[in-house]
């Protein structure tokens, strides 16, 4: 079956990804997009609107008035989606993903379990919610569907597994319309290795080695990396073997990765992902293949392109993932208009061209771009990407890429000795709100004072030239030396951004007829932290409040944002209401402090 075109149900990074893989394979590729979500469309042949990226029959109507053959759902949305696949196959199109019974069964982290099970591979004990043991803990509760980190949460204690699951329940069904639980043990100090599967429809399976996911923030992939390093020989044969048996057990067919708990020689199934990963990159890097163009070959009915043992490792490759966030101030996913980025001279997945603006929205995930680096060995792909996020920058929004920076050029992940708790422990080395460097102030200073007076006089030696600038807290800096390379930079004749180690700081001219600015409200004032939904109040006016009780939350970005008092005392107003939309900085709650 030749697939002459498809529609790409997705958006951003990855349905450029897939627009692109069409256009090299001379496929027609459709995109559909939201009113205001267009970045992704440079790549594609055709575009249609639809009313939202989760409305399945809206898709389903524009990939049949587009023409379409098939359909490649990228990753999120509808992607692990059994009703949009079925929908799709019954539509007469092909779903460029396994069939909709195998994303169905795989999809759901219990039946997934009970098919690992037969298939041989070791999963880890499961509690039911009224029957766990008191020496059992620490236990992780997590969604049954979906993936992505939503709905999950680790329980150490048992006063906390009640809150634990109410919350989780939550965010499952908000996430994926299904509040159904599962709490197994959860294994301290474990890594997060995944492998790579990939099946056709002639019977064929492979895997394409493996990759580490372990540097995570509270379930979310923040750094990637393939093959896995460190890991004991028989334990990598053994998690590859049983990801391939689990894919016969179930007759998978295209791309799908297997993902384990690994501690020491022992290896334990956490689920399958029935889809491409947003990490694929790594894997593509060190086997040297087009996975996406593997997955439209075996939708069209074609073979895998390579047997097992054609399948060579070739160096190492790592990946990072650009967030619009503030890792300096919890991690707050940050929304407004980029207006410059500087990307460096390595593998970039990303709809943001170089210098080019951009609007972030708070109704996306914040992910806004991937970096991918490569070495001929481990060494070298680390030493690459630090070199890679030194010329990067994004300006004009906060990002994570200096803390991204940190991560890869700190002694626990050269010596690759992090694991899925690392950053959830929040080192101080990492999360340390990075001070000005002089180089930053001065290459400020020569951008907001153009060409300035070089101190040469008639007589006698030059004059020291000495530029005054402002940081962003208002603190005055005084240079009289240039930085000796070129560092990412942007001025708007008014203010200048300089990024250094990935770190962005945004200077001004001294100014002595207006002070600095307050940036943040009081501490008796609880704001919206960015705009998006009130999906909890848990006080009322007149009650009495610990410091750091939790008064409500906010969903914004996908994600549950849990609103605290910063100090005992009494509630004297509640603004919030369930369901009400807010902007960021609109007042919430206000406690008064509490009188000792």
């Amino acid at each position: 079956m030749a697939l002459d075109s498809v529609l790409v149900a997705n958006r951003g990074e990855i349905a450029a990804r897939v627009l692109r893989a069409c256009r090299e394979l001379g496929i027609r590729g459709i995109a559909v997009h939201v009113p205001g979500d267009t970045a992704h469309l440079a790549l594609a042949d055709d575009a249609v609107e639809v009313p939202g990226y989760l409305d399945g029959a809206a898709i389903v109507e524009a990939a049949r008035g587009a023409g379409a053959t098939a359909v490649h759902p990228g990753y999120g949305f509808l992607s692990e989606n059994a009703p949009f696949a079925r929908a799709v196959a019954e539509a007469g199109l092909v779903f460029v993903g396994p069939d909709a019974d195998v994303i169905e069964l795989m999809g759901r982290k219990d039946r997934a379990r009970e098919v690992a099970e037969r298939a041989g591979v070791p999963v880890m004990p499961r509690y039911e919610p009224d029957a766990v043991p008191a020496d059992a803990y620490p236990v992780l509760v997590k969604a049954a569907a979906g993936g992505g980190g939503k709905g999950m949460h680790v329980v150490r204690r048992p006063e906390q597994l009640a809150d634990a699951l109410a919350t989780a329940a939550r965010e499952a069904r908000a996430a994926f319309g299904d509040d159904t639980l599962l709490i197994e043990r959860f294994v301290e100090g474990g890594r997060h290795v995944e492998v790579q599967v990939f099946g056709d429809r002639h019977g064929h399976v492979v895997h394409l080695l493996d990759r580490d996911c372990s540097v995570q923030r509270r379930h979310q992939k923040v750094v990637e990396e393939a093959p896995a390093p460190g890991l004991d020989p028989r334990v990598r044969e053994r998690i590859r073997s049983a990801a391939v048996s689990l894919c016969r057990e179930v007759g998978y067919v295209n791309a799908g990765t297997v993902e384990y708990l690994v501690h020491g020689d022992e290896a334990y199934f956490l689920e399958m992902n029935t889809r491409l990963q947003v990490e694929h990159p790594v894997t593509e890097e060190v086997t040297g293949t087009d996975l996406v163009h593997w997955q439209l070959a075996v939708a069209a009915g074609e073979p895998l392109p390579l047997e097992q043992e054609d399948v060579v490792e070739v160096g190492h490759a790592v990946e990072v993932r650009v967030y619009a966030e503030d890792p300096y101030a919890g991690f707050l996913p940050q929304a407004g208009r980029i207006r410059e980025v500087w990307w460096p001279g390595a593998r970039i997945e990303s709809v943001i061209e170089d210098f080019d603006g951009a609007d972030v929205s708070s109704s996306f995930d914040p992910m806004i771009a991937k970096i991918i680096t490569i070495g001929d060995d481990r060494d070298e792909a680390v030493d690459a990407m630090v070199e890679a996020l030194d010329a990067t920058a994004v300006f004009g929004i906060r990002s994570n890429v200096g803390f991204l920076r940190r991560i890869v050029d700190s002694a626990t992940f050269r010596d690759a000795a992090m694991d899925t708790g690392w950053l959830d422990a929040e080192p101080e080395d990492l999360l340390a709100p990075p001070e000005v460097p002089r180089s930053a102030a001065a290459a400020a200073a020569r951008l907001l004072w153009p060409a300035p007076d070089d101190g040469w006089r008639v007589a006698g030696p030059a004059a020291p030239l000495v530029l005054p600038v402002v940081d962003e807290e208002g603190v005055r800096h005084e240079v009289s030396a240039w930085p000796d390379h070129v560092v990412p930079n942007t001025t708007d004749g008014a203010r200048a951004w300089v990024a250094i180690e990935g770190e962005t700081h945004v200077f001004e001219r001294p100014d002595g007829t207006r002070r600095p600015r307050t940036l943040h409200a009081g501490d008796a004032e609880v704001t919206a932290p960015m705009p998006g939904t009130v999906i909890a109040v848990e006080v009322e006016p007149g009650q009495r409040v610990e410091a750091g009780q939790r008064l409500g939350a906010v969903e914004a970005m996908k994600m549950e944002l849990a609103l605290t008092a910063a100090h005992a005392g009494v509630v004297t107003e509640v603004a919030a209401t369930v369901g009400r939309q807010v902007k960021m900085g609109d007042l919430l709650f206000h406690v008064e402090a509490q009188e000792d």
